[in-house]
């Protein structure tokens, strides 16, 4: 069956927090409030990007981004995550399309760049690296990884919405 990788849509709340909540049950990083943290940046306005695979009728997959501070004062950064893909799933290239797509429409938005907290083997494919010049403190700096999308000097900590933290 297709798969087609979209924008969000009024309704999908309900389906996406279910996907979410399912991908992240067995996942060895997680923090059981994956699903909140996208509910709480949607109903703040700071839910930037929500794409959702879907095969026919069914959600198959979900990636969010959200922006992101850095310390020196850098503007147009963003943070990709949660990604979610349902079990059955996996390991078909829904993670890898909805990575993409939210990339390019970063790109299209003139992003400056994205930073993900994640697997390095996963997220390398994309373009995706440890980068000391940003970082985010109490974590290991392997699974802090950055793309810089333009050639912009960006440097110092990085902060993740409020919602990653109180959701």
């Amino acid at each position: 069956m297709d798969v087609a990788v979209r924008a969000e849509r009024a309704g999908d709340e309900a389906a996406i927090a279910a996907l979410i909540t399912a991908a992240f049950a067995t996942a060895p990083y997680r923090s059981g409030t994956e699903a909140a943290i996208v509910a709480e940046l949607r109903r703040s306005g700071r839910l930037a990007l929500s794409l959702v695979a879907t095969a026919g009728a069914e959600l198959v997959g979900h990636v969010a981004c959200s922006p992101v501070t850095i310390s020196d004062g850098s503007a147009g950064w963003f943070g990709l995550g949660p990604l979610a893909v349902a079990s059955s799933w996996q390991r078909q290239g829904i993670g890898r399309a909805l990575v993409e797509a939210g990339l390019e429409q970063l790109c299209q938005r003139k992003a400056a760049g994205c930073v993900v907290l994640g697997d390095p083997a996963y997220y390398r494919r994309f373009g995706f690296v440890a980068d000391p010049a940003l970082v985010l403190p109490g974590l290991p700096a392997e699974y802090f990884q950055v793309l810089r999308l333009t050639s912009d000097g960006a440097g110092g900590t990085v902060q993740f919405d409020p919602a990653f933290f109180t959701a």
